[in-house]
């Protein structure tokens, strides 16, 4: 269940932000964008491989895996200064759509103003007509339910509130906190290993033959009581119960070895959980930033959209006046571009679609119920700067759960190995016993000399020491005990490296997004520029079509570039954020 919830998540993200991305520019593919989220194993995560391996005692499970991928940007930052407005008021967004129509006529719109994307609403589609007696039996209906139990529709997430709703309610998560009660019950176990273990028998037989005496080991006093011959005289039945225990005194130190041990099994359990719950947080920032640049990139098409049907309405006109400026190719030209961007249309619209389904997959949303989220722009309004090398590197060493892990499953394996050197030693412990029985058919001997098998009563209390001789075997196990510490403290040390590895590349690859974007914000300027520019001069008829087509197509492709660089930012901060596990409290 967890390989298939991982990779439904998995390929849903990538064509997400893959469709999103391929976008803006007119006669050729956008840019390729979208990261996977990576898959999650015990070990930790970085650019190129990485083992990270976490094991405990006996009795405490080893868990062991694989560095994979960390989905980081491709592409820079950014900085804030764009014209125009950037943060419009939040509105409500509920994803998906139908294949776009064709290209509506518009009427021609400034190309220099900022191109601020409107706040979309999710509208329902209308309900259907109901007879007028049932819509009065369902009006009162809906007055008789008290206020409290009206339905309320949940409002759209936002950010924080969907990544924490996935850190509590995803199955991975569920999975890993029914893992942590199994560790925890391990070590309740292994606290309570000292308690004795009664051994209690209770039973009832017959038929006994009748044994009758004086009661002081006598013969018998009665011809039945005879043996050697067929007379069982008047038989009986037989009723007994034996017991003993063992509780330990002193064991050189393996009991407390054992619990050790065991303690450290809630704490690898609760590291593996935060591990998860990491994943599934920064799984739920990518699909979030994966929506918001497909909603974003369907209003940066429609701008284009919106230029290009102008751009035809002028040269129609032109060709109607028969004026040198243009020709029939050039309205070729500008129906190829539009034809173009509708075609990106249509995979940016499927990718917001598989964007809100793993939003769905991530919130754990029942069948039927739709989460919403708030639409937001990529671009930041105030810059932030990423932490330092340094500081990620520190964050990483105090926060990663990997490490915590990592070091219960040593202190587990060396208590295993004090277990094994011990185990050459007795266990001296308090021994109790009793042994009753009663027989219906039978005298009971009052003489402490008498042997009596039908009617006994013993019970005694002792100091016991057990042990056991396998010495080769003891041996075996030692070495093996031994050697399996010495992997895990190897592995120890390729977690640090790797960990080391990831925020780096994570780091480095932030700063570089943050660079582009700012690049490609100031780049969009110039081309909003030029666009206007050579829209001018085509409109009073001083420019040609193909200055014109090539205007459209850097503004298309630099505003393509600058909404996936600032992708790359968002996703770049999340994902530090993740291979430095730091606490949601401090990320905010």
């Amino acid at each position: 269940m967890r390989r298939h919830l991982d990779r439904g998540v998995t390929v849903a993200l990538v064509l997400a932000a893959g469709m999103s991305a391929a976008q803006f520019t007119p006669g050729s593919a956008g840019q390729g964008g979208g990261s996977t989220p990576g898959t999650t194993g015990t070990g930790t995560t970085s650019g190129t491989s990485g083992t990270g391996t976490t094991g405990g005692a006996s009795g405490t499970p080893t868990t062991s895996g694989t560095g994979t991928a960390t989905p980081t940007p491709g592409t820079g930052s950014a900085a804030p200064g764009v014209s125009g407005p950037q943060t419009p008021a939040p509105t409500t967004g509920a994803g998906g759509g139908t294949l776009p129509p064709g290209p509506p006529t518009i009427a021609p719109e400034s190309v220099d103003s900022a191109s601020t994307p409107s706040g979309g609403r999710t509208v329902s589609p209308a309900p259907m007509k109901e007879p007028a007696r049932e819509a009065q039996q369902v009006k009162q209906g809906v007055a008789n339910v008290p206020d409290t139990q009206a339905p309320r529709k949940a409002g759209p997430l936002t950010l924080a509130q969907l990544v924490e709703r996935a850190r509590t309610s995803d199955l991975r998560v569920e999975e890993a906190s029914a893992e942590l009660r199994k560790f925890e019950a391990l070590y309740k176990q292994a606290r309570w290993a000292w308690f004795p273990k009664f051994e209690i028998t209770v039973g009832m037989g017959g038929p006994i033959p009748e044994a009758r005496n004086d009661g002081l080991g006598g013969p018998p006093t009665t011809k039945a009581s005879l043996e050697g011959d067929l007379d069982f005289g008047k038989v009986g039945v037989t009723v007994f119960s034996n017991g003993n225990a063992v509780l330990p005194i002193y064991t050189f130190g393996k009991l407390s070895a054992l619990e050790k041990a065991g303690a450290q099994g809630p704490i690898l359990g609760a590291a593996l959980r935060e591990r998860v719950r990491d994943e599934v947080g920064f799984q739920a920032a990518q699909a979030y930033y994966s929506y918001q640049l497909a909603r974003a990139g369907l209003q940066q098409m429609e701008e284009v959209s919106k230029r290009l049907e102008d751009a035809a309405e002028k040269i129609a006109a032109l060709l109607k006046e028969e004026s040198p400026q243009v020709a029939q190719v050039d309205t070729y030209k500008v129906r190829f571009f539009r034809q173009v961007v509708e075609a990106r249309k249509a995979d940016v619209i499927q990718g917001r679609a598989l964007a809100m389904t793993a939003i769905g997959l991530l919130a754990n949303a029942p069948p039927g119920e739709e989460v919403a989220v708030v639409e937001e722009d990529l671009p930041l309004e105030d810059e932030v700067q990423p932490p330092s090398l340094e500081r990620a590197l520190e964050l990483a060493e105090q926060y990663r759960p990997e490490l915590t892990a990592v070091a219960a499953g040593i202190v587990a394996r060396e208590s295993e190995v004090l277990i094994r050197e011990r185990s050459y030693f007795p266990d001296f412990g308090l021994a109790g016993f009793y042994d009753l029985r009663f027989t219906t058919s039978a005298t009971r001997q009052r003489s402490p000399f008498a042997y009596d098998p039908y009617n006994d009563r013993t019970a005694g209390v002792g100091l016991v020491m057990r042990g056991t001789f396998d010495i080769p075997i003891k041996d075996a196990q030692l070495d093996q005990a031994r050697a399996e510490l010495d992997k895990l403290r190897a592995q120890e040390k390729q977690i640090h490296a790797a960990i080391r590895l990831e925020v780096t590349k994570v780091h480095g690859e932030l700063v570089a997004a943050w660079a582009k974007a700012k690049a490609f914000t100031d780049a969009e300027k110039s081309a909003r520029r030029w666009v206007t520019s050579a829209f001018a001069a085509f409109d009073l008829g001083t420019g040609e079509t193909r200055d014109l087509v090539d205007a459209f197509t850097a503004y298309a492709q630099v505003t393509g570039d600058r909404a996936k660089s600032w992708f790359d930012v968002r996703l770049g901060m999340a994902a530090l954020s993740r291979v430095t596990g730091t606490p949601p409290a401090l990320r905010e």
